[in-house]
């Protein structure tokens, strides 16, 4: 059986209402190790949201639901990670940190991480 892609989900809530909390559930539904981070401690499925962001290795992608203003001082962060991928999700999108991505030699997507799971295309 293939290894499922960790993945850390910047933005994560409590709240069953965001994309974010939905993409958490629908990556442990799919069986890939999802790391929720965000700035309210709380449960998403088996998860625990982390507010402090701890040094986390084999990082396959990262998928962000913080808007583009909240993008910049977590930059530093998403680099040290080394993803293979990140996913910018509608309503992320950022020109800027998506050429930063780039030439650090991640691939970013400008794509929504629940259609793609839906899909098979994750």
């Amino acid at each position: 059986m293939p290894k499922k892609s960790k993945t850390v989900v910047i933005g994560a809530s409590p709240n069953p209402s965001r994309y974010a909390h939905r993409a958490v559930m629908a990556l442990q539904q799919h069986g890939h190790p999802a790391i929720p981070l965000g700035i309210r401690k709380g449960e998403i499925g088996t998860a625990s949201i982390l507010t402090e962001w701890p040094e986390i290795k084999e990082v396959d992608t990262v998928t962000l639901y913080l808007g583009p203003s909240r993008q910049a001082p977590h930059l530093d962060y998403i680099l040290s990670l080394k993803p293979k991928r990140v996913i910018f999700n509608p309503g992320t999108e950022n020109p800027e940190l998506e050429h930063q991505m780039k030439a650090a030699g991640i691939e970013t997507l400008e794509a929504c991480t629940l259609v793609m799971l839906a899909t098979g295309q994750y």
